[in-house]
């Protein structure tokens, strides 16, 4: 891990949290019963976002960039701008209120939205990668 590595990581995850903390804002006003802002804007965004650029950036992709590039959008940005802890927070907010529907149908869309968009994400660019479908996680993140 050098210094260049997480700082390039440390840019790419402040520009990731400026852009969740837009969105929040952006989605407040149909955010007041669900947590849409966090389910679809962020996470379910975000999810496709690191699906479609992790596959297309790929050394064998359509599109290569360097390592040093993945890891600023992959885990700097994604990682800045995805937020499981809000979506944690959101949740348990919802169980103390008694909202135990809400909170289960949070959890269930979440994790269903966001898995279903990082898959679609990676398939958009597996196609457009002439079909090769290759792991998109940066070798960075395997270490940890």
């Amino acid at each position: 891990m050098s210094f260049y590595t997480c700082l390039i990581v440390m840019l790419g995850g402040a520009l990731g949290t400026l852009g969740r903390y837009a969105m929040s804002v952006a989605t407040a006003p149909f955010s007041r019963y669900m947590p849409w802002g966090t389910i679809v804007g962020v996470n379910m965004l975000g999810s496709f976002v690191i699906g479609f650029f992790g596959t297309l950036t790929l050394a064998s992709g359509r599109y290569p960039v360097s390592e040093a590039t993945r890891l600023f959008v992959m885990l700097g940005v994604c990682g800045g701008y995805t937020t499981f802890s809000s979506f944690s927070l959101q949740t348990l907010d919802l169980l103390r209120i008694g909202a135990w529907g809400r909170a289960l149908l949070t959890v269930v869309l979440s994790v269903v939205l966001s898995v279903s968009a990082v898959a679609l994400g990676h398939v958009a660019a597996s196609r457009l990668n002439h079909h090769t479908i290759l792991i998109a996680q940066a070798d960075v993140e395997e270490e940890v």
